[in-house]
């Protein structure tokens, strides 16, 4: 225990169950002060600390992984710690396995979803480069092809999440790659249909939004949206569905 009780280690501290990412700010004379991550100071007499109170950060979770099925810490602190580090640096996706977890950044991240940021993601499979929303785009456009059967992306989390901005870069991506996939002579008639599908979601929003306490423009109902893809890679149409979530009294 003494060996990570020294001053200025990393360890966890568990709190009202809570597990803190903390700094030893000082160990002496029986007595160890502890400041968390988030700006509180918990003071404990040495003899006090065990291992359920007190454990060592692990170095994937003091530097921040892009997969967090590789954190050795494995708790909702270290999870949400993780996440907490990535968003400083304007990092907002993160990988969990197969699943991406995304934290709504308020603000215009320059470059996050440009041309060379479809045409960069479109090049490589899940995984290789840093986690991002286009990467599960493409690796479910990428699955009809290995897999020769109707892929699905189910986008959840609660209200002001971003789950709508989500589901328009989806389209977005899906739309770039239908055209990558046409000769130039096919392009002009196929994009009226991509155009149709992604100008189609502002409208029905117009009808389905409301203020909540999260934003002042928040869905109140869920979508699934339906594209059909031809054998040459191309979107030949699409369907929205929409459910009915919240009604008023």
């Amino acid at each position: 225990m003494d060996n990570f009780l020294a001053e200025g280690s990393r360890v966890w501290l568990r709190e009202n169950n809570q597990h803190y990412p903390s700094t030893v700010h000082s160990c002496a004379e029986g007595v160890v002060v502890f400041r968390t991550d988030y700006g509180q100071v918990f003071t404990y007499k040495q003899s006090t600390i065990t291992h359920q109170k007190v454990t060592p950060m692990h170095q994937t979770s003091t530097e921040s992984v892009e997969d967090m099925a590789a954190l050795v810490d494995l708790h909702e602190g270290s999870i949400m710690h993780n996440l907490f580090q990535r968003y400083q640096q304007d990092k907002i996706y993160t990988y969990i396995g197969s699943i991406v977890a995304s934290v709504n950044p308020y603000k215009s991240i320059p470059g996050l979803y440009d041309c060379a940021a479809v045409e960069r993601y479109s090049k490589h499979h899940m995984g290789e480069i840093p986690p991002h929303i286009f990467a599960v785009a493409n690796e479910c456009y990428r699955c009809l092809w290995k897999r020769h059967d109707n892929q699905c992306i189910l986008i959840s989390g609660e209200s002001g999440a971003g789950k709508t901005e989500s589901t328009k870069l989806i389209l977005k991506f899906l739309s770039a790659m239908s055209q990558h996939s046409l000769e130039l002579s096919c392009r002009e008639k196929t994009s009226c249909v991509e155009q149709a599908i992604l100008e189609s979601s502002p409208i029905m929003e117009a009808f389905g939004n409301a203020k909540t306490v999260y934003n002042n423009n928040s869905s109140r109902f869920g979508k699934f949206i339906q594209l059909n893809i031809c054998q040459k890679g191309n979107i030949q149409g699409g369907r929205i569905i929409d459910y009915l979530l919240e009604k008023v009294s």
